[in-house]
């Protein structure tokens, strides 16, 4: 029993990003989502980062899950991936998956070596 997979660990394991309708297709809006506990693996020495991860988008035809969004998210967890390379990804999947007018995802990443980290990512055109 003890090699058990806990069940937040298979939800994360088994999530697949999933899109909705979005409700108001006919106007632009902005949708505003903030991930403050972003974690992944430094590739060069192995130790984690922690980051902020601030997804700001309008969409067109779908809206991005929620649940499916932070499942997503903390499969980052144990990814031994730079901070460019995740904040590029997570803007790659969530275009692919909703096609939106415009995506913004920003990588705030902690301080560590005396270094403060911010990437930002987009795609597309604001109105």
């Amino acid at each position: 029993m003890a090699d058990e997979k806990k069940y937040g660990t298979l939800a994360i394991e088994q999530n697949k990003l999933t899109a909705w309708p979005n409700p108001s297709p006919h106007r632009r809006y902005t949708v505003r989502m903030d991930l403050p506990e972003f974690t992944c693996v430094c590739p060069q020495s192995g130790f984690p980062d922690f980051a902020t991860i601030k997804i700001r988008y309008q969409p067109r035809d779908l809206i991005v899950e929620l649940k499916s969004l932070k499942l997503y998210i903390n499969g980052y967890r144990n990814v031994a991936i730079s901070h460019e390379a995740a904040t590029n990804a997570i803007l790659d999947d969530l275009v692919a998956l909703l096609d939106p007018h415009w995506m913004r995802v920003v990588g705030d990443f902690n301080v560590r070596g005396n270094i403060k980290t911010v990437v930002v990512a987009e795609h597309g055109t604001r109105s």
